[in-house]
């Protein structure tokens, strides 16, 4: 993992929890969370308010915003 690395703000509202994670380990330690804690479902995630934001950055990089 690089210093560079951004950290993505992740929320979980069943444990009241909010951590950062390196944007390369997101996936997997969202999977390991929802699986050890809420029996695989998907309950922790990336915030929304974040999500949203890289939806919109990748939808305009990809020129579907035109």
């Amino acid at each position: 993992m690089s210093d560079d690395e951004p950290d993505v703000p992740i929320i979980c509202p069943e444990c009241e929890t909010t951590s950062r994670i390196a944007l390369s380990n997101v996936a997997d330690s969202l999977e390991q969370h929802n699986e050890r804690m809420h029996d695989g479902e998907d309950v922790a995630q990336v915030d929304p308010d974040i999500a949203d934001q890289l939806a919109n950055l990748v939808a305009e990089d990809m020129g579907l915003l035109e």
